[in-house]
């Protein structure tokens, strides 16, 4: 793991791009298992495991940074039931632009006015034109109908829940001393609890029937999962939360693509103009770097 002194700063927006893909990427292999628990059991099975290893080579938090972590993980199990509801209730390339669009926008309120981060006019532009163009991705096929509120809400829900944690390990983090230890410690408590909940619900049946091919793609979305998020906790601990959480969403656009090409959703104008709207978001924020 990376420690939080190594690297130039200039090193964070790719760092953030990469884990945007790498996002999007883990959401579709949990979105192509038909069944959505065996998709997300074993997914957090996955990391859970890759965690016990990074847990033996870093370092443990500091105590400032454990306050932080219980309360994330709370968060992060939260966020993550949610994202499996939605799954369960709505196509992938609405329901996930919908859970990740409103995020940035309430990461950039929540650091100016909990965490004090000064945001610059040029960043918090480039924040509010991401923040528009993920939110045109997300309702690109029109508003729900009543039938799509369920749907909704978790999506919704899950947006808010993913701005809760997002601050709560930007800071957590910064107390913790060790990037790959706060990361590794994280995904080691929240991964047997969405395990836990969801063999409450299915018991011994829930891996009845598992064909061959489901298995290797929840490692494999497991093992995405840790990294992105691990490559974010990283950035976090080096740059402003909002431009961070803004870049981050960008993997909306990744999914959207995905979406269209392996999914075979409709693409369409205005999901392509959202697309665009927020590249020029992205570049907004580079021209606006210090």
């Amino acid at each position: 793991m990376l420690s939080a002194s190594a690297g130039p700063a200039a090193a964070v927006p790719v760092v953030v791009l990469a884990a945007a893909v790498l996002h999007a990427v883990w959401n579709a292999l949990a979105h192509r298992i038909q069944d959505k628990l065996v998709g997300f059991t074993l997914i957090n099975l996955a990391y859970t495991a890759c965690a016990v290893v990074l847990v033996v080579l870093n370092p443990v938090p500091a105590a400032g940074a454990w306050p932080y972590l219980i309360v994330s993980v709370v968060t992060e199990v939260t966020s993550q039931v949610l994202l499996l509801r939605a799954y369960q209730l709505g196509d992938f390339g609405q329901m996930y632009p919908i859970a990740r669009g409103a995020a940035p926008l309430l990461v950039a309120v929540l650091s100016v006015t909990v965490l004090g981060q000064g945001l610059g006019a040029g960043e918090l532009l480039g924040v509010l034109v991401i923040s528009c163009g993920l939110l045109g991705l997300a309702f690109a096929k029109g508003i729900p109908g009543r039938a799509q509120l369920p749907a909704l809400g978790a999506a919704a829900g899950t947006g808010v829940m993913i701005a809760a944690y997002t601050v709560l390990d930007g800071s957590g983090v910064r107390h913790a001393g060790t990037v790959g230890g706060y990361v590794a410690w994280l995904f080691l408590l929240q991964g047997p609890c969405l395990v836990l909940i969801v063999w409450l619900r299915r018991g011994r049946a829930l891996f009845a029937g598992v064909g061959g091919s489901v298995v290797p793609l929840g490692i494999a979305g497991g093992v995405l999962s840790l990294t992105a998020y691990g490559l974010v906790v990283w950035a976090q601990s080096r740059g402003n939360l909002a431009t961070i959480a803004a870049l981050r969403e960008t993997s909306i656009v990744i999914a959207a693509l995905i979406a269209t090409v392996v999914f075979r959703e409709r693409l369409g104008r205005l999901r392509m103009t959202a697309s665009a709207t927020v590249l020029a978001g992205i570049a907004v924020l580079e021209l606006a770097r210090p």
